[in-house]
């Protein structure tokens, strides 16, 4: 029996010979022939056959029939059917025959193959012939089968099957000799009979009948055997394959295979584990294009077969040696995997079916090896396979605790599988998105943890350095990492296998420090065990990484002796740990010994080399606050920093210095002493700088304070109190004069940059002393005092009011002094782009940079220049989208700020003899008086060189939360601003480097500092908890300041900078309402990217305390209108909704002060928004019951809503020039989000879109000007391109929803009702109207950007239009009229756009002609779908087609294509006459570039 194959309809008769094997008579039963002696009941029966020539009694065997088969059944029915009696003869026939085989051995005579008289070979049995005779097969069939009961086999074997031969079974004989009857009288009489009998059959003989079925019973009975074979299968499910057998074989109509497909899928619950594989096989491959999602669909929601077990169950089976999988679950696999193989459109609906889930729940197990068998059949769906494997594993679908359920305790099962997740395994670890990553190193993970054999081992480490060898710089973090996790769980066993991983060293050249760390840290870690074995070819390998380690470290090519340091720190790190229980073996030194001596090889090949000093200083003092380190190497450390004070500081009395020395020329003088008289030491910044072009010692000097106030902490409980002098010392940097009038010009080009280095030396030095004491407030020691904590707090303060006021000042000498900054830290590429690790610059630099520096004697030829350069550059920006990108414009989108966008005075590329030059050559402006300088003010020419500062650390943001109210004569907030300005500006710098993934990287932080790099978003928001409610407090504080205006005490911030020590310098000011609008907006932009990152769904407290701290001081009643809402506070739902409404009125006291304030206001909404809903899908499934249903069915509407109206009021809020900022300027990107955010959350999109394209847009537009809108104030001139092209993706969106809801409606199950077909009409119509109105526009403007966003926008509409034809053809008879005058309108747009494409090739025009082909096409196939709904439905309209004359878009026809003979139908000139019930349907076709 062939199992679940469809046979050929047609099926062949086998030969008697092999269907029917002559039974073998016993000879017991051939030596008693008193059991054939005639009686008087079988006398008539012997007759009959003998006069058909059938000798019936043969005693030497079987009855022996005549060589003419077909005569003697020709005679027997003649005699039954048309002689005299014969009805009685066909009684007494019968009667005979049935007391002849009462006997068991005359009904095996009958049963056993006959012999023929003339040959002697065996031929078919008596029975057989005569059932072929029609006038008694049904009586005979009856008497066989009311036989059958009597020889069940009573002693069935274990196994199911008969004790008995088939030669000895008179049971299985009788059956067979039902099998391929030549024809059956009475079909639906002896199915009757036959599933009688076949219900009390034992199982054995039921499951040989129900294979037989197909051979035994016709066509015309399978109805009747399906609903048998159900009943029955509902009864006894072991019967199940052999009824599978049965209907694989039917020859069934569609109904019945229907049917039979819906009783196997009943089955899938109930069926036992063996017989899945079957069942799985018959319904894969019954599965047809109709039933496909049915079959997928239920076989995903009812099969159950692995990882149902947990891993505690697993665990136990594991101990008690037993394999948690036996063959059935192998078996369902090889079942899936062979149906899917066979049947390729299988494969193509499971991908459809997995990729339209969308919730996690809707995700099964078997989700993940339908998957994997399909990944496993071919190259061709791979691609598609992984594609859906990430996005599922991104949304969350796909879970690590699934794959443990697939992989864990399941190696058997596995195995076969194995070479499939390897390459699964390095898709995901090659993928951008970080959860893709994440899953495929758990996958690696678990593959290394369940297959212990060497060879699989192997496989998953060779793929690893495949990986690590790709160069892509986020897979090799991915495979590093695993490979750390492995050796952190493994190392013992990995030991054995590094000759596989050692090639890793071969690519250390191309790996940024992060990599570089984590190679280093498994090599480190298998070192140590190394050298723990007594193995001497182990131990060798702890010998090998050592030695490449310190050729690295003596390289003199900085790059590799970077790889040096951190393979040596690493080593150390590993080696010197306090805690390491390990030890080498008797014959090498000591772990503590080992580490020491790198250490000090390290320093000792750093000395002569500044940044690689920096680097061993940092890294070192990450490394002691990561680890407990050996206490000899911890006072080895204290010893080298102890050399701190002689190289850096000098002693001071009375708080001057005891000598005035002039260093290059430059007088200096103390800034900043914090403790006055009592201060006994300075830092001797000017001295060192001075004598920096001998000795770069002060370059390593914020390194080197780094390491000693971690030394500090180390040793003394947390405590920077040995040190605290350093806090309020004073820094003996050039005198102040030098700042002032002509003290600047009075200098050389040598002394200038002196000058420079000094302030920015001096602004490192304050962030280290940041870094180092904010630790003090932060932790909350115990061991400090009150009043100690409050002189930190203090002086803190006033360090942070040095820090702005020293980067000010340099930021104004910079623009003044070409300079490129030394580096003060070892930058990490995050991007791991060679390119951009070149690039120093920041995107935060604006678009076009203000000189701080500009000349009075500036002609007016340059100003018009500027001016025209300006408008090119405003018409590059509104057609950036239909020009070819260059090189200059890819690093701009990356964030680098190219020479072409910075001005000259602040490029920071010129070397050092460069800008060595007389400062009268090379700024001008130097002549001329210092101009005052906004305090507040971003710090431009210093934003391309601020990756080479030295970072401000986390905890710094913990200032933010303090407040200083002393040494002022009224409390002005606006004096602390600035200080919190800074620090939201660098929160906000932290934050774009979490926010900006690989695929966007800014200058600032594709190059970040070593250490910052390794910190997750989770711990960087765990530390930044703190400061939120700080952000609300600053927030209203500048609320407050904007309401208050400009009026302040100009004495406060003088008076406060005075007390921190920093010089009078009067060029400085600060101004209210800038420094207040500025916090505003930093606060705004850092709550927004805060509540937008990903990570923040997955700690709900975090997220709950950011919306908590921005909670107004009451939630109005009202707040929900028309839902009724409880809400509780405290709740997700009342947080939100608080949050909401205090932006809310945030942006609306802002519409008073400053478009951009309202602007950011609006965006913070618009996130606020998108979180709830972010938060409703993440949270819905595990906290339903608690979370509010009238909150989230009514609140996102209402959300929404008010978001439109918010946008709404922007944009028709009247917008004086001071609110504007240089006016309309540089706003189109801003408007253009506006303008979306309001129509996105409009009740009626495409009625607004019509609304303000027939009135608002069409009327402000005359000729090439814009005229004021009281509408919308925000249309103007200036955006006038940004709400065109808006307009048209807006309603072209809607186009492309409208089409999904017409396609619904034109469904057979879809019952449209009349007002929804209307409404939909009603907005097809406004669509229409949008796009005609906008193309029309066209013919009165002659800006090339407006003509090619029409072709562009207007071609796609017309495609989009062509989906909804079926839908018109359907409504064509009830909506006839609008239908046609939607065409009608239609047209108007597509003979303008025909135009416009004319025009375009005449003038060359290259944006618009790329755009022409699809256009043309889509109009052409426009044409004839109207020409096609005409002709097919009974309209009484006409349709010609004719040619348009080519004309331009005033009207006039063009000279060139003009004809002498004008006899041409004016008809077709008129655009609105083209479809009419009483008039011809007009659409002309293209004639020379002039038709549609």
């Amino acid at each position: 029996m062939v199992f679940l194959q469809k046979p050929n309809p047609l099926r062949k008769r086998p030969s008697s010979a092999s269907s029917f094997p002559p039974p073998k008579i016993p000879k017991s039963a051939a030596a008693t022939p008193n059991d054939a002696v005639e009686a008087p009941e079988t006398d008539k029966l012997i007759s009959i056959l003998a006069e058909a020539g059938c000798t019936l009694v043969n005693p030497s065997g079987p009855p022996c029939v005549p060589s003419d088969h077909h005569k003697l059944r020709r005679h027997l029915h003649h005699a039954f059917s048309f002689t005299e009696n014969a009805p009685a003869l066909r009684a007494d026939f019968l009667a005979g025959l049935s007391f002849y085989i009462q006997s068991p051995r005359n009904l095996r005579r009958t049963l056993a193959p006959s012999k023929s008289d003339s040959l002697g070979s065996a031929g078919e049995s008596l029975i057989r012939h005569l059932l072929l005779v029609p006038s008694i097969q049904l009586d005979l069939q009856n008497m066989l089968l009311e036989k059958l009961p009597e020889y069940f086999d009573v002693n069935p074997q274990h196994s199911g099957m008969s004790s008995l031969s088939l030669e000895d079974d008179v049971a299985r004989l009788i059956v067979n000799h039902f099998r391929w009857l030549d024809f059956i009288v009475d079909p639906d009489a002896f199915t009757d009979k036959l599933m009688q009998v076949l219900s009390i059959c034992p199982l054995h003989l039921k499951k040989e009948i129900i294979g037989s079925l197909p051979e035994i019973i016709g066509d015309q009975s399978n109805s009747a055997v399906v609903e048998s074979l159900e009943k029955m299968l509902q009864e006894d499910s072991a019967i199940v394959v052999a009824v599978l057998d049965s209907f694989s074989n039917l020859n069934l109509d569609d109904r019945l295979q229907e049917q039979v497909i819906t009783i196997a899928l009943s089955c899938i619950r109930t069926i036992d584990a063996e017989h899945m594989p079957f069942l799985l096989r018959f319904l894969l491959l019954s599965a047809t294009p109709a039933n496909f999602g049915r079959i997928i669909s239920q076989i995903r929601e009812q099969l159950k077969f692995v990882g149902l077990s947990n891993s505690r169950a697993m665990h136990q089976k594991k101990l008690k040696g037993k394999s948690h999988v036996d063959g059935s679950e192998a078996s369902i696999l090889d079942a899936l995997r062979s149906s899917l193989r066979f049947k390729n459109m299988l494969c193509q609906e499971i991908l459809k079916e997995l990729n339209s889930l969308q919730k996690p729940g809707d995700h099964k197990i078997v989700d993940i090896w339908l998957l994997m068998l399909i990944y496993m059949n071919g190259e061709s769906l791979q691609k598609r396979v992984e594609k859906i494997f990430k996005k599922k594993i991104i949304e969350g679908c796909i879970q690590d605790a699934m794959f443990d359920q697939c992989i864990c305790g399941l190696k058997e099962l596995v195995q076969e599988y194995f070479p499939s997740f390897i390459s699964l395994s390095e898709y995901l670890l090659a993928c951008k998105e970080q959860k893709a990553r994440e899953f495929g190193v758990r996958v690696y993970t678990s593959l290394f943890k369940e297959f212990t054999d060497a060879y699989s081992r192997q496989e998953v480490l060779g793929s690893l350095v495949t990986l690590v060898g790709s160069g892509v710089n986020h897979a090799v973090s991915s495979a590093l990492k695993t490979m750390g996790l492995l050796v952190s769980d493994y190392a013992q066993e990995l030991i054995p296998l590094s000759p596989h991983i050692s090639g890793i060293l071969d690519y250390l050249e191309g790996f940024n420090v992060e990599n570089l760390h984590k190679v280093y840290e498994v090599f480190s870690q298998l070192a140590l065990f190394a050298r723990s074995s007594t193995d001497s070819n182990r131990s060798s390998f702890a010998n090998e990484l050592l030695m490449i380690v310190r050729k690295q470290v003596g390289h003199t090519d900085l790059k590799f002796k970077k790889m040096g340091l951190i393979g040596t720190l690493k080593i150390a790190s590993c080696f010197g740990d306090a805690n390491n229980a390990l030890s080498p073996s008797v014959s090498q030194k000591s772990n503590c010994e080992e580490a020491l001596e790198i250490l000090k090889m390290s320093l000792d090949s750093c000395k002569q080399l500044p940044l690689a000093l920096v680097m061993f200083y940092d890294e070192l003092t990450e490394l002691m606050d990561c680890k407990a380190l050996h206490p000899t190497i911890m006072e080895w450390i204290g010893k080298h920093v102890g050399e701190f004070e002689s190289l850096f500081l000098s002693d001071i009395d009375g708080g001057q210095l005891p000598v005035k020395e002039s260093y290059c020329g430059l007088e200096g003088e103390l800034w900043m002493n914090l403790d006055g008289d009592i201060s006994p030491i300075c830092l001797n910044i000017l001295p060192l700088v001075s004598s920096s072009f001998q000795s770069t010692s002060v370059q390593v000097l914020p390194a080197n304070f780094l390491l000693l106030s971690a030394i500090e902490r180390l040793t003394n409980q947390g405590s920077l109190g040995g040190i605290d002098a350093l806090l309020g010392c004073p820094l003996h940097l050039p005198s102040s004069k030098y700042f002032i009038g002509a003290g600047w010009k009075s200098l050389t080009g040598k002394q200038k940059q002196v000058v420079c280095l000094s302030i920015y030396y001096a602004a490192n030095w304050i962030r280290e002393l940041l870094n180092a004491f904010c630790t003090q407030i932060a932790g909350g020691f115990e061991f400090t005092s009150q009043a100690t904590k409050a002189d930190i707090i203090a002086k803190l303060l006033k360090r942070l009011r040095n820090l702005v006021f020293l980067e000010s000042l340099l930021n104004y000498s910079i623009g003044r002094c070409t300079l490129s900054l030394p580096e003060l830290h070892i930058y990490v590429d995050h991007s791991g782009s060679s390119l951009l690790n070149q690039i120093h610059h920041v995107m935060h630099v604006e678009k076009k940079s203000e000189q701080n520096i500009t000349s009075d004697n500036t002609s007016s030829d340059k100003k018009r220049t500027r001016k025209n350069l300006s408008k090119a550059c405003l018409s590059s920006d509104s057609n950036d989208k239909l020009r070819q990108p260059t090189i200059l414009d890819v690093l701009r989108k990356a964030g680098a700020v190219t020479s072409q966008d910075v001005p000259n005075e602040y490029s920071s590329t010129f070397s050092s003899k460069e800008s060595s030059a007389e400062p009268s050559q090379q700024h001008p402006s130097d002549f001329s008086e210092p101009m005052v300088i906004e305090i507040s003010a971003a710090a431009k020419a210093l934003e391309s060189q601020r990756s080479k500062f030295r970072r401000l650390q986390v905890q710094c943001l913990s200032i933010l939360t303090l407040s200083q109210h002393q040494d002022s004569c009224c409390c002005d907030p606006a004096a602390e601003l600035p200080l919190f300005l800074y620090l939201l500006r660098d929160l906000h710098y932290k934050l774009d480097y979490f926010t900006l993934p690989s695929k966007q990287f800014s200058g600032r932080f594709s190059i970040a500092p070593s250490g910052f790099t390794r910190m997750t978003v989770n711990q960087f928001l765990s530390k930044a908890t703190q400061v939120f409610p700080s952000l609300k407090r600053h927030l209203d504080t500048a609320i407050c300041l904007l309401k208050e205006g400009n009026g302040t005490c100009h004495e406060h911030w003088n008076i406060q900078s005075a007390s921190a020590g920093n010089p009078d310098i009067p060029m400085f000011e600060l101004t209210r309402s800038s420094v207040s609008s500025l916090v505003l907006k930093e606060i705004l932009h850092c709550f927004r990217e805060i509540i937008n990152l990903p990570d923040i769904l997955m700690n709900k407290a975090i997220l709950l305390n950011l919306l908590e701290a921005f909670q107004p001081v009451k939630i109005p009643d009202d707040f929900f209108s028309g839902v009724q809402l409880k809400l509780s506070p405290g709740t997700a739902e009342y947080l939100y909704a608080g949050a909401y409404l205090h932006v809310e009125s945030v942006l609306n006291e802002a519409c008073s002060f400053s478009f951009m304030l309202a602007s950011e206001s609006l965006l913070t909404l618009e996130s606020i928004a998108t979180s709830v809903q972010k938060f409703v899908d993440k949270f819905k499934e595990d906290n339903g019951n608690q979370m509010n249903s009238e909150f989230i069915k009514g609140a996102l509407p209402i959300l929404c809503g008010k978001l439109g109206t918010s946008a709404e009021k922007l944009l028709k809020h009247r917008w004086d020039a001071e609110n504007l900022e240089n006016g309309w300027k540089n706003k189109g990107d801003m408007v253009q989000k506006i303008l979306r955010l309001y129509l996105e959350n409009s009740d009626s999109t495409s009625a607004v879109l019509d609304k303000i394209t027939r009135s608002s847009f069409s009327q402000a537009f005359s000729g090439n000007r814009m005229e004021d809108d009281s509408s919308f104030p925000t249309l103007n001139s200036a955006t006038f391109i940004v709400w065109y092209r808006v307009l048209h993706e807006r309603n072209l969106t809607v186009l492309n929803r409208l089409v999904k809801e017409v396609i619904l409606l034109g469904k057979p199950r879809a019952h449209a009702q009349h007002d929804t077909v209307k409404d939909t009409l009603i907005k097809l119509r406004h669509s229409v109207n949008v796009v005609v109105s906008l193309v029309t526009l066209c013919r009165t403007s002659d800006k090339m950007t407006m003509h090619a966003l029409a072709v562009n926008y207007g071609g796609k509409f017309v495609n989009s239009f062509l989906k909804v034809f079926d839908f018109l053809r359907a409504q064509f008879e009830v909506h006839k009229e609008s239908i046609i005058q939607m065409v009608k309108e239609l047209q108007k747009a597509t003979r303008t756009i025909q135009t416009l494409c004319s025009e375009a090739k005449g003038l060359k025009q290259t944006a618009i002609t790329s755009k022409i082909p699809a256009t043309k096409r889509s109009m052409e196939r426009y044409l004839f779908h109207v020409k096609a709904l005409l002709h097919t439905t009974s309209s009484g309209c006409t349709f010609w087609l004719g040619n348009l004359k080519h004309k331009d878009l005033t009207g006039q026809e063009v000279s060139s294509q003009a004809y002498a003979d004008d006899q041409d139908d004016h008809a077709t000139e008129d655009p609105a006459a083209a479809v009419n019930e009483t008039t011809p349907v007009s659409l002309a076709s293209e004639d020379d570039g002039g038709a549609e």
